[in-house]
C-alpha cells in the first residue's frame, strides 16, 4: 500500500510565476549571518552554514547578489548593553568578522547615519530570492523531478491497491501516487498537518508586513542594511533600512495580523482564515502580553508619519516626502496554545500508516531563506533516517 495525495487543480506550463509567489517571494532579500539567534538553536546552526552556501551557490549559477553588509545601530544610550550582548551572541555564532563600532565609523560606513554605537557584519547580503527559488526549480527538474502547480493537497490517504499506472511521484488525474511525503508548506503547514493525521501544533497564524520605499532620488541615503537594536520584550525586529538588487530601498516592516493568509494587502479577507485566527487562544495570550506594541503597530500602519518618524531615529534627513507606500509580505508565524512564538524550525512527523511515511517542515521563520540550502541537507539526511532509506 502506498499512501496518495488526493490533490485538486492543475498543472501549468507557467511554473516560473507561480513559483516563490508568496513567502519566498514577498522577503526583504536579505542574505543573513547568523547574529541573533539562540546559540546551540537549529537557527543559529542552520543561517550560518546557509548563508555560506547560499553564496557558493550564486556563485555557481552566476546569480547575482551583493555583499552589503549590516549596522545594527544603538541610537540610545539603553540599548547598548543589548547591542553587546548581541555581539556576543554572534561570535557564539561563529559570525565572521563581527566588530563593535563607534559614532565615527558608523558615519564612514553610512554618512547619513547616526547612532552611538552599531554592530557591523560585513558578510550580510542582499539577492533577489525568485531567482534563486527559480534556480532551485530548475536543478530539481534536472535531476527528474516534476512540479505541480495550481495543485491543491486536500487529502492524504492510502492507496487500496498499488496499480501498475501509479508510478511513484506522478499524478494520475487528480492523485499522486508516492512512498513518502515531505511538506514544507509555510502559511499551510499546520493544515497539511491536520490532513495527514498528524498534530495541528504548533498553528499558523498570518502576520502581514507592510513596507515603505525611499523614492529613487532619495537611496542615495542607504548604502547597507542598517537595522535597529532587538527589544526582547516585543516578538518583532522593528522597522530597517533594506537595499534591493534592483537598487530600490525598502523600508519596514511592521506587523499587524492579517485577516488572509495570502492576504497582502489591508482589505485582503477570508473568512475561515480570520475565524482560524480569531478562535485560537495562543493569538489572544500573545495579543495580550504585547497589547501596547500590537496597538502601536496598527497605528504605525495607517499614518505614514508615524512610520517615518521611526526611520528619522537612525536617518533624521528622512522625511514623509521622500517615502511612497510598497509592497506586503505575510510571514507564516507559528504559535502554540500559550501564545508564545514558535522561534526556531520544527520538523515532525506522526505515528500510523500515513503518519509515519510523512515528514512535515512545520516551522520555517526568518532567516529560512538564507538556511534553503542548509535546511534542505537536514531534510534530506532526517528523510534517511526517519524512512529507513
Amino acid at each position: 500500500d502506498w499512501p496518495a495525495f488526493i490533490a485538486y487543480g492543475g498543472k501549468t506550463c507557467d511554473f516560473f510565476f507561480l513559483l516563490s509567489h508568496h513567502q519566498s517571494g514577498h522577503n526583504s532579500g536579505v542574505i543573513h549571518s547568523g547574529i541573533y539567534y539562540k546559540p546551540g538553536s537549529l537557527k543559529a546552526k542552520l543561517c550560518v552554514q546557509g548563508a555560506a552556501l547560499c553564496y557558493e551557490y550564486c556563485d555557481q549559477k552566476g546569480i547575482p547578489y551583493k555583499r552589503c553588509g549590516k549596522l545594527i545601530v544603538a541610537v540610545e544610550q539603553d540599548e547598548i548593553p543589548r547591542l553587546k550582548a548581541l555581539y556576543e551572541r554572534g561570535l557564539q555564532n561563529n559570525v565572521r568578522d563581527l566588530k563593535l563600532i563607534g559614532a565615527k565609523e558608523i558615519k564612514a560606513k553610512e554618512p547619513f547615519c547616526r547612532g552611538l554605537m552599531a554592530l557591523d557584519s560585513p558578510h550580510t547580503g542582499i539577492v533577489n530570492y525568485k531567482q534563486v527559488a527559480q534556480s532551485y526549480a530548475e536543478d530539481f527538474q534536472e535531476a527528474g523531478g516534476t512540479i505541480f502547480t495550481d495543485f491543491e493537497v486536500t487529502n492524504m490517504e492510502m492507496a487500496k491497491e498499488s496499480s501498475s499506472e501509479s508510478e511513484d511521484g506522478k499524478a494520475v488525474g487528480e492523485e499522486i501516487y508516492c512512498q513518502h511525503i515531505v511538506t514544507c508548506a509555510g502559511l499551510y503547514s499546520d493544515r497539511l498537518s491536520e490532513i495527514s493525521g498528524c498534530s495541528p501544533e504548533p498553528r499558523i497564524v498570518p502576520f502581514r508586513g507592510d513596507y515603505l520605499v525611499l523614492k529613487p532620488e532619495k537611496c542615495y541615503m542607504v548604502k547597507g542594511n542598517i537595522y535597529p537594536v532587538p527589544n526582547p520584550r516585543f516578538p518583532f525586529l522593528g522597522f530597517h533600512f533594506t537595499p534591493r538588487m534592483d537598487g530600490s530601498v525598502w523600508l519596514g516592516p511592521n506587523a499587524v495580523l492579517a485577516f488572509k493568509r495570502e492576504g497582502y494587502r489591508l482589505f485582503d479577507f477570508s473568512t475561515g482564515d480570520f475565524l482560524d485566527a480569531v478562535t485560537y487562544s495562543g493569538l489572544w495570550k500573545l495579543v495580550l502580553r504585547n497589547l501596547s506594541y500590537g496597538l502601536g503597530e496598527m497605528y504605525r500602519a495607517c499614518f505614514l508619519s508615524a512610520q517615518v518618524k521611526q526611520l528619522q531615529k537612525f536617518i533624521p534627513e528622512v522625511t514623509i516626502n521622500d517615502v511612497l507606500r510598497g509592497p506586503s509580505g505575510v510571514r507564516a508565524q507559528a504559535l502554540d496554545t500559550d501564545g508564545n512564538l514558535v522561534d526556531d524550525f520544527v520538523f515532525d512527523g506522526g505515528s500510523g500508516d500515513i503518519g509515519s511515511r510523512v515528514l512535515h517542515v512545520r516551522n520555517a521563520p526568518s532567516p529560512a531563506a538564507t538556511s534553503s540550502l542548509a535546511i534542505a541537507k537536514m531534510i534530506a539526511d532526517e528523510v534517511k533516517r526517519r524512512f529507513e532509506l
